[in-house]
């Protein structure tokens, strides 16, 4: 591409990840060509990479049926905005990150534009609804994927696809060692350190963060001694978390962001199920994955997932790698006991590091060929 030709690109990042990985995006893709401007929905990390910010990603980030009926108004507000950039910006492509059922409208209506489609982080059609293919055959010109067996099911249907390499595989890692860690956050180097990641949705904090607090207690009942401490994402208010912290009396370590050194200090995790996990496998930190959701989405769940399990971790791995407790079986005993687990049992958390480093390695060894950048700049083309 000739770097003096002025491009514009929308995109859609509807959650903290692909907020992450969109800024990461627009970053490489100006290295190529400066002079390209983005226009878009994303949150505060798309928002310093220099997009324009048309609806802030914070109020789409819900997840199940029952919490999406409650915010239909905004939801299909924000996707009247997104349509309305389209029709009076013409942006020359459309990068949409994740976020499937918001954003295969936003497909249908750049295609009858005559825009093209670029999809970048597939939906999971391997775990549900794998129907929905149909809809990307329709409506998208390419698929990048970013795991290497999605490349097979999209090739079946004859849909353009690209395995451009996990995002994650480049950017995970901590700088600093186990110690210095520790000392960064004013942990004691001997004893043990919790880490607990509620996710990056509102929906999750209140869902799954008393949870973690109840088993933080039921940890600090058995050893006096050990430390918790909560990194929280940029979508989240620390304000937000004070009522539950309130009712404490010992203290949980808030972090902003930090999230890779917050790992490296700890001996285990709770963490939500989503791209946290696949973050801990990178970091090879042992986690203990907890899930909830209202009943009556957890009930169409069951109808409609065709794995076995909810974690990214154990999805790759193809097998249990790390214990996953979902619905009522989230709850403080349970948890505590699997970290009670890995915390005692030398020879299961090494199991579980061994097995983390093997998806580490798997992910690794098949880093992509092409980029997304260097993807999104040949459809401009």
């Amino acid at each position: 591409m000739n770097p003096t030709q002025a491009k514009r690109i929308l995109i859609v990042a509807g959650e903290a990840s692909g907020d992450l990985h969109g800024a990461k995006l627009v970053r490489e893709i100006r290295q190529d060509n400066p002079l390209c401007s983005f226009v878009g929905i994303g949150g505060t990390q798309l928002a310093a990479a220099g997009m324009e910010i048309i609806v802030n990603s914070d109020q789409l980030a819900v997840v199940g049926l029952s919490e999406v009926l409650a915010h239909l108004s905004v939801i299909l507000g924000a996707l009247k905005e997104v349509k309305q950039a389209m029709l009076n910006q013409r942006p020359d492509l459309v990068i949409l990150i994740d976020f499937p059922d918001f954003n295969f409208r936003v497909a249908k209506t750049a295609k009858k534009l005559g825009i093209k489609v670029l999809y970048y982080i597939s939906p999971q059609l391997w775990a549900w609804r794998s129907g929905r293919i149909k809809t990307i055959k329709r409506y998208v010109d390419h698929m990048a994927v970013v795991f290497p067996f999605e490349v097979s099911l999209y090739q079946s249907k004859h849909v353009p696809v690209t395995f451009v390499g996990h995002p994650l595989t480049n950017s995970v890692a901590s700088t600093l060692s186990i110690s210095d860690a520790r000392q960064a956050f004013n942990l004691q180097p001997h004893q043990y350190s919790i880490a607990l990641i509620p996710g990056s949705r509102k929906a999750e904090i209140h869902r799954l963060l008393p949870v973690m607090l109840a088993t933080a207690k039921l940890l600090k009942m058995k050893y006096p001694d050990i430390q918790f401490i909560l990194p929280i994402a940029p979508s989240i208010a620390e304000d937000m978390l004070e009522p539950y912290l309130a009712q404490l009396d010992f203290e949980i370590k808030v972090v902003k962001q930090r999230i890779y050194d917050v790992m490296q200090a700890c001996n285990a995790a709770i963490t939500a199920s989503g791209t946290v996990t696949l973050e801990a496998a990178l970091m090879e930190l042992p986690i203990v994955v907890i899930y909830k959701i209202s009943w009556f989405s957890y009930q169409l769940a069951k109808l409609l997932i065709n794995i076995p399990y909810i974690s990214l971790t154990n999805i790759v791995a193809e097998q249990r790698v790390v214990p996953e407790l979902i619905q009522a079986a989230a709850n403080p005993e349970k948890i505590a006991g699997e970290i009670d687990k890995i915390l005692q049992d030398t020879s299961y958390a090494l199991r579980i590091k061994a097995e983390l480093a093997k998806i580490k390695a798997k992910l690794l060894s098949n880093a992509g060929e092409q980029s997304i950048a260097k993807l999104a700049l040949t459809m401009l083309d």
